[in-house]
């Protein structure tokens, strides 16, 4: 018996070693150390300030890190993901509340890693993942961009996530199994347009962030990148075989939906593509172009479309009443002989790619929410219809544009989806 316990005592010795030896990994796993803090830099050139303008608007900075009738960068914008509200930070030049501390290093650092400055984990709502691709002279140049603009006094909002997700060290774990990307690299048979494209779309652009399904963990499932995704209650269609299919893209139309304009056969960009668009047209037009050029060429995936043969003799009363609804609400700037059809070419909206689309959840949100004037910047302005349609109105509505558009293929899923944008809403 003696003889036993002599023999087991080692391996007991190691295990003990073996767990220490774990657990010291996994606090090393969740630990970065700070950067020392540094007097804000005040002097750049001014030709890297108009790429750094660029490069921050290429990435979408200001429409995370902008709330509705807040100031310039100074974050405050709720983020709701699957895992709870996070409240964009400021990245303003303010010492305190701000990066005005951060060294290049440092912002490097956050970019490319999600760790704060401090040495904390950023969550992955701020996609590092995909700004990880970016160019090391990019990176600089929005941090000088950043660094050149006014200090905000904003400090941060209180997350509310939920457990364990409000453990911000365990977000190393995450960062271990999904931080893989590396900077691009140009491919040598492919035009400089097409290479430009690319690194909008999967670098600062971080489009699969939004157009790409993720897991129960909240990351780009694997081999699925544009294939589709869902961001605060609107589809994000799949950008994956754009040139090809029943209503295709051309590249005319592409670059003028990119950059906010309507677009005969596919309207307008509404909801969160919105914003994206319109900081789009900010840069140059060649820029719209790139993306258009990478993303049509771009090879599609099957679909199976459901074809319903007998759905063409839709009851008659039902396509009646959607019709009036059609004539009283939405004629007046839609119709055939609306007079908004001449003056800022509204599509009809069978020939719409929310009409199109397999969901009716983006026709619905678009109709619920509209499209609100921002001061200041053309485009098409609609009003919301939440409060004076009711989901019973609304489904007849969008049954009868939806016969217009695909009458073989209708929606049969306008009641539960009514009820899940309202509750979404509340």
């Amino acid at each position: 018996m003696k003889g036993s316990f002599i023999r087991a005592k080692p391996l007991w010795i190691s295990a003990v070693v073996l767990a220490s030896v774990g657990a010291i990994g996994a606090v090393m796993l969740m630990w970065r150390p700070a950067i020392a803090p540094i007097e804000r830099p005040r002097t750049f050139d001014s030709a890297q300030l108009q790429r750094g303008a660029r490069v921050v608007e290429a990435g979408d900075c200001a429409v995370c890190h902008t709330r509705p009738g807040g100031q310039y960068m100074a974050g405050g914008l709720p983020l709701r993901t699957p895992f709870g509200t996070l409240y964009s930070t400021n990245i303003t030049a303010d010492p305190q509340t701000g990066i005005g501390q951060w060294s290049l290093p440092a912002f490097e650092r956050a970019m490319r890693e999600g760790i704060s400055r401090d040495g904390h984990f950023l969550y992955p709502a701020f996609p590092y993942v995909h700004y990880r691709r970016m160019t090391t002279d990019d990176i600089a140049d929005a941090y000088a961009y950043l660094m050149s603009g006014p200090a905000v006094d904003s400090p941060a909002m209180q997350n509310d996530m939920n457990f364990p997700m409000n453990i911000r060290p365990l977000v190393s774990f995450w960062n271990l199994l999904f931080l893989h990307a590396k900077p691009l690299t140009p491919v040598a048979r492919q035009s400089e347009a097409w290479n430009r494209g690319r690194y909008l779309v999967q670098g600062p652009g971080h489009c699969a962030g939004c157009h790409s399904p993720l897991n129960l963990l909240g990351a780009q499932k694997s081999g699925e990148s544009l294939a589709g995704g869902s961001v605060e209650g609107w589809q994000a269609p799949s950008l994956l075989g754009m040139a090809r299919g029943a209503n295709a893209w051309s590249t005319e139309q592409l670059v003028r939906y990119l950059r906010a304009e309507i677009v005969e056969g596919h309207g307008t960009a509404a909801g969160p593509m919105r914003a994206v668009s319109l900081g789009l047209a900010r840069m140059p037009v060649a820029d719209a172009e790139a993306i258009a050029e990478y993303l049509l060429s771009l090879p599609g995936r099957a679909v199976i479309r459901e074809i319903h043969p007998d759905a063409a003799s839709a009851e008659p009363a039902a396509q009646a009443s959607g019709a009036m609804l059609f004539a009283s609400a939405c004629a007046g700037c839609h119709g055939a002989a609306a007079p908004m059809r001449e003056i800022d070419g509204r599509p009809a909206l069978n020939r719409t790619s929310a009409l199109q689309a397999s969901s009716a959840r983006n026709f619905l949100k678009t109709v619920l929410d509209g499209i609100p004037a921002i001061p200041g910047v053309p485009g098409p302005v609609m009003p919301p219809f939440a409060a004076s349609l009711d989901n019973a109105q609304l489904s007849a509505l969008a049954s009868y544009l939806r016969h217009q558009a695909s009458p073989d293929q209708p929606w049969t899923d306008l009641s539960a989806t009514l009820e899940a944008i309202r509750q979404e809403t509340k």
